[in-house]
């Protein structure tokens, strides 16, 4: 997968944290944003016989733990603040 496919991780979590402040459950977003295990092991069976495909799993594993990352970061920056006045 070219890299001009992936979006910035950023955008993505910015996109997932929009969904958080408009009441979306933190555990549901972290689980659409993270790999399931059952599919991250699928991809580890498919990619023993393809070195393309287990490349191409590894690039997409590690964005997600990106976006993952930037997502907690910013929500953790939003538990951590005091309440803003409406």
């Amino acid at each position: 997968m070219p890299e001009s496919e992936l979006t910035e991780p950023r955008h993505e979590a910015a996109f997932f944290y929009g969904l958080f402040l408009r009441g979306h459950p933190l555990q549901k977003l972290r689980a659409d944003i993270n790999v399931p295990a059952h599919v991250l092991e699928r991809w580890q069976r498919l990619g023993a016989h393809d070195p393309w495909y287990r490349l191409a799993a590894h690039r997409v594993v590690n964005y997600r733990r990106q976006v993952l990352a930037i997502f907690d970061s910013l929500v953790f920056r939003e538990m951590s603040s005091p309440a803003r006045p409406q």
